[in-house]
């Protein structure tokens, strides 16, 4: 790899793929682009200067912007508007606008280029409609997928890359499908092609928010005292998601990066796991417990639209194929974000 660029690489995954390649090949070329938007992310300025990353100014909407990046070998499509309830309000053009418009720009001009390409997908592309029929019970504390179920693709491991895309998944979660497909007619042409379905990514240097980066928002609840709530599902916070370490991702991308042909066949669930999965009141009382606060929350029965009660990625695809697995707990997260902020007390600004 002699150079690599980035979109959306200011941000929270696309700053810490920066970093991680430019320690794992030396001699690369790293540059990410990236328009700023996300609050905090120009916080990721300086930690990018430090490892002589190059910062290009521009959007992925912007074919003209792109072509500021000149010739590359890969890109690492990370840019994204990345929360579920995204067009709920103001309607989908803009998550659609920067989800896909982005990503077809983006694959274009790879084409031009004659470089590969790594894209970010999501666990979202998995229907609601067929994640609510999965049978689960409910524990003390979380609730749990049960070993008998009707539908395809999902066991008391969590959810395959078998599972049913046939449904609605959200604006968010189709946009994020729709340019899988349309990364498949791009490989079929011969491109390079790797497709990564992340479920929750956490660990320092996520500006989470309450519709994403959900870890870091619990963890800054606790650190502030700021009121929660348990927001649907009889309000107790039993629903359940996995959580991987920024580090975990890093490792797994930098296995691909080293070996594009080995990942460029198929789609790939990327997440924590059975292992690292962790309802909202355990998230609370693991919060708690560290920070050594309490904080109120308040029990809300109605439900978030498109929100699911349990999702874990079932991995074994991945891991089968490159022996990769998670190594960081979900505790571990937690503590590494927690010391983030308090050396770096500035940033509860934008948390």
């Amino acid at each position: 790899m002699k150079r690599i660029v980035i979109t959306g690489g200011a941000g929270f995954i696309g700053s810490s793929l920066a970093i991680a390649i430019r320690k794992h090949f030396a001699s690369a070329n790293v540059t990410v682009f990236d328009n700023l938007l996300r609050h905090g992310s120009e916080l990721n300025l300086k930690r990018l200067e430090k490892y002589s990353i190059e910062y290009v100014h521009g959007d992925v909407r912007s074919p003209n912007d792109l072509n500021m990046l000149g010739d590359f070998d890969f890109m690492l499509e990370c840019s994204a508007e990345p929360s579920v309830l995204s067009g709920y309000v103001n309607g989908p053009r803009e998550v659609f606008d920067i989800n896909l418009g982005g990503l077809i720009n983006c694959a274009e001009l790879c084409r031009e280029k004659q470089a590969g390409i790594l894209f970010l997908s999501t666990s979202r592309v998995y229907p609601v409609n067929h994640l609510e029929k999965c049978q689960y019970a409910g524990e003390l504390n979380r609730f749990i997928l049960l070993h008998e179920q009707s539908i395809p693709g999902v066991s008391e491991n969590g959810i395959s890359e078998d599972f049913p895309l046939n449904g609605h998944r959200s604006y968010y979660g189709a946009s994020k499908l729709s340019g899988e497909i349309i990364l498949e007619e791009y490989r079929h042409q011969g491109m390079p092609v790797i497709i990564n379905r992340c479920g929750v990514v956490a660990g320092p240097w996520q500006f989470g928010r309450v519709d994403q980066g959900i870890a870091t928002f619990w963890l800054a609840s606790h650190i502030l005292e700021r009121p929660l709530k348990y927001i649907g599902f009889g309000g107790q916070g039993k629903q359940v998601r996995d959580i991987l370490h920024i580090d975990d991702l890093t490792k797994l991308v930098m296995m691909q990066l080293d070996k594009p042909e080995k990942y460029g066949q198929s789609v790939f669930n990327v997440g924590g796991g059975g292992p690292n999965s962790v309802s909202l009141k355990e998230l609370t009382m693991l919060c708690s417990d560290i920070v050594g606060k309490q904080t109120q929350i308040t029990p809300d029965h109605k439900p978030r639209p498109e929100d699911i009660p349990i999702y874990i990625s079932d991995c074994k695809k991945i891991s089968g194929l490159s022996g990769w697995q998670p190594e960081k707990s979900v505790s571990d997260i937690i503590n590494d974000t927690n010391n983030w902020i308090r050396n770096n007390p500035n940033v509860l600004d934008y948390l």
